[in-house]
């Protein structure tokens, strides 16, 4: 029974102790920019909506986060996966990629949004919000689709 109250105490001083190490936000502190997609592209009222509720959190420089994101390790996992993500795609620094680069990056919404791969499960499952119905599917798919060709005309 010793060692067993040893290794709780042991592990409740650990959980207590990795509160203090805490990754940096991903909160600019500068507002979007004529980089951004949303200040680029100015995209109708509901696909301005499903980027900045299912996409932007991950993918942009400005995230909305959670109160669980104040516990630790929670907070490490979403900083990997922010950055993670960011580093696929940033819709803060939209504008900032070649052309070619943007219908590529517009391609893969499309496509990652047809295939229900975005937003991820692990984020639908706590952000309800973020679960789209077939019509908002469509009508952010034909949007980027009309972007897309915007981009690349000759396509």
């Amino acid at each position: 029974m010793k060692k067993t109250k040893k290794i709780l105490l042991g592990l409740a001083f650990v959980l207590v102790a990795i509160q203090f190490i805490r990754p940096a936000k991903n909160l600019s502190t500068t507002p979007p920019g004529k980089d951004d997609f949303l200040v680029r592209f100015a995209p109708p009222a509901e696909v301005k909506s499903m980027l900045q509720t299912g996409c932007y959190d991950c993918h942009s420089n400005h995230t909305r986060y959670p109160w669980y994101a104040e516990l630790q390790p929670t907070a490490w996992w979403l900083k990997r996966h922010i950055d993670e993500g960011k580093e696929q795609l940033n819709f803060s620094e939209f504008g900032s990629y070649t052309t070619r680069e943007q219908g590529k990056k517009v391609d893969a919404i499309i496509d990652q949004t047809e295939m229900r791969g975005m937003p991820l499960k692990s984020y639908t499952w706590m952000h309800r919000d973020a679960i789209f119905t077939e019509a908002q599917i469509k009508a952010f798919v034909a949007w980027h689709e009309a972007l897309k060709d915007k981009l690349d005309p000759e396509k």
